[in-house]
């Protein structure tokens, strides 16, 4: 084997080795924020086109106007679209489809 073939192999090892290196892990945090003048009484956010809501995240708390919470949707499926749902204690319900939680810092009902 010629020194120039090491070469190449070498460096087909090193980019291989570089390509498959660990995964980094995205931020799925999102901080909810609610604007409206109501208080949010249930919270709901589930991996988009899914027909359940699963549980509300909010659970037994409130999230009073001008309050916000943080939530993290990481739930291991690698998915970054999720849809939300909010209920207010006046009873408006506002839901919003294909929120990207990789992208999105702050979400803001007003």
């Amino acid at each position: 084997m010629t020194s120039r073939t090491t070469v190449i192999g070498a460096v087909a090892v090193a980019f291989f080795a570089a390509s498959v290196g660990p995964v980094v892990a995205q931020d799925k945090r999102v901080r909810i924020q609610n604007d409206t003048g109501y208080v949010m009484v249930e919270f709901y956010g589930s991996n988009a086109g899914t027909d359940d809501w699963e549980e509300d995240i909010l659970g037994a708390d409130i999230l009073p106007p001008g309050g916000s919470v943080r939530v993290n949707f990481e739930d291991g499926t690698g998915y970054c679209m999720f849809d939300f749902k909010a209920v207010f204690e006046d009873g408006d319900v506002l839901t919003r489809s294909g929120v990207d939680v990789c992208k999105t810092g702050t979400f803001t009902y007003n």
